[in-house]
């Protein structure tokens, strides 16, 4: 899943941000569609809800049931949950957020039957 979010992610044509990046992975990867990829047009950049990573709210978006375990993962893999803070500090760049962002996700697939459908 990772490298399929990493093929769209700030690509022509459409050029999606790091959470519809991590939808659309998703998308391609599970087959499930219940979130178009527009939706998620207004988190990338900082400006998910309470600034998290854009596409740490994506993945979480898409398993709530594991969100916390989601979060959980990231913040040690990266760094922060937070896309200022991650990007004041310099050391993950966007796409190696959307990267860990697809890959966490794609292993809570494999541990959960109740994700978002």
């Amino acid at each position: 899943m990772k490298q399929t979010a990493l093929k769209v992610f700030r690509q022509p044509p459409e050029r999606l941000n790091c959470a519809q990046s991590v939808l659309h992975a998703w998308r391609e990867v599970s087959g499930k569609a219940s979130l178009a990829v527009a939706d998620l047009k207004p988190f990338g950049g900082g400006r998910a809800p309470e600034g998290l990573c854009g596409a740490l709210h994506a993945a979480c978006l898409i398993a709530p049931d594991r969100a916390d375990a989601l979060k959980t993962a990231f913040a040690a893999r990266v760094g922060s949950l937070y896309c200022r803070e991650l990007r004041r500090a310099g050391k993950n760049p966007c796409d190696v957020c959307v990267a860990h962002a697809a890959d966490l996700l794609a292993s809570a697939a494999g541990e959960t039957t109740s994700m978002a459908a």
